[in-house]
C-alpha cells in the first residue's frame, strides 16, 4: 500500500471522508450528504475509525481520534485526490497535512475561515460540554480568535443529536439565538458531524445566517482536489504495535 499514488482518473475527483470516531452511523452520514453537495460523478468513500470513543467528547477521546485519523488514512488514503476529516475539532489534522500528498480539509477549521470570510464575529454551537475550552484553543491556534464571539455547548453530545435531531432542534435554535441575542455574534457554526443534517432542519427558523463545518471543507476540498503536496519526507522512525499500514508510513518503507 503507497499512500502517495499518484490519483489515475484525473477527470473523477476521488474523495476520502475520515470519521475518526467508532460511528459507522455517523460515517454514512456524512457520506450521503456529500454525495447531495459534490458534483455528480465524486467518487465518494467514507472510513470509520477503527478503535476509539464512539463520540469524541473529551481531549482523552481526542487523542486517540487523531490515531485513529492517522490509522484511517494510511490503510485508505492512497488514491484519495483530496481528505476531509469528518469530526468537528479536527483531530489529527495537521498530522495527516504532514503525512498527505493531496489537500486535507477539517470540518473546524473550514466553518470558522468560512465564518470569517463572511462576518467579523462568528459563534460555534456545538454538542457536549467539555468542547467549550478544547474550541476556543483551537480556534485561537488557526489564528481566528479574534473573530470568535462565543462556544456555546450542549449537554446532548453528537451522537445524541445524530440519534434523534427532532429532539435537539429546540436546544439548538435557543443556544443559536443567545450567541447572537448575548454573545454579540453575527453568524453562527454549527459544529459536529452529529450536527450534519441539522442546518436544513433549522436554516428558517432564525433570522441570521447558520453554517456548518461540513459543507465548507467539502468545497474547499473540491476546489482543491488533484493539487500534490510536496512536503518533506518523513525521516524514517521505527514503530511498535501500529497498524500494518501505519508502521509502513511512518518507518519510510515502500
Amino acid at each position: 500500500m503507497k499512500p502517495h499514488a499518484d490519483s489515475r482518473h484525473k477527470h473523477c475527483m476521488r474523495l476520502l471522508i475520515i470519521n475518526a470516531n467508532t460511528s459507522v452511523a455517523m460515517t454514512e452520514r456524512a457520506v450521503a450528504a456529500a454525495r447531495r453537495i459534490m458534483r455528480p460523478g465524486t467518487r465518494i468513500k467514507g472510513v470509520t475509525g477503527r478503535f476509539g470513543a464512539e463520540v469524541i467528547a473529551s481531549r482523552s477521546a481526542y487523542a486517540i481520534a487523531s490515531h485513529a485519523a492517522l490509522d484511517a488514512y494510511a490503510e485508505h488514503g492512497g488514491e484519495a485526490d483530496a481528505i476531509v476529516l469528518a469530526c468537528f475539532g479536527d483531530p489529527g489534522l495537521q498530522a495527516l497535512r504532514e503525512v498527505a500528498s493531496v489537500p486535507v480539509f477539517g470540518m473546524a477549521e473550514s466553518g470558522c475561515r468560512r465564518a470569517a470570510e463572511l462576518v467579523q464575529r462568528f459563534s460555534i454551537v456545538t454538542g457536549g460540554e467539555r468542547w467549550g475550552p478544547m474550541l476556543r484553543e483551537y480556534v485561537e491556534m488557526i489564528g481566528l480568535d479574534k473573530h470568535l464571539a462565543s462556544v456555546r455547548t450542549l449537554a446532548s453530545n453528537g451522537g445524541q443529536i445524530a440519534a434523534d435531531p427532532a429532539a435537539a432542534e429546540a436546544n439548538i435554535i435557543a443556544a443559536c439565538e443567545a450567541a447572537v441575542a448575548e454573545d454579540g455574534a453575527e453568524l453562527v457554526v454549527l459544529g459536529g458531524a452529529g450536527m450534519i443534517g441539522m442546518l436544513e432542519r433549522i436554516a428558517d427558523r432564525v433570522p441570521f445566517p447558520v453554517i456548518d463545518g461540513f459543507t465548507p471543507a467539502l468545497q474547499y476540498s473540491e476546489a482543491a482536489a488533484g493539487q500534490r503536496i510536496t512536503a518533506p519526507r518523513l525521516a524514517p522512525v521505527p514503530t511498535q504495535g501500529l497498524a500494518p499500514a501505519l508502521a509502513e508510513l511512518l518507518e519510510g518503507r515502500d
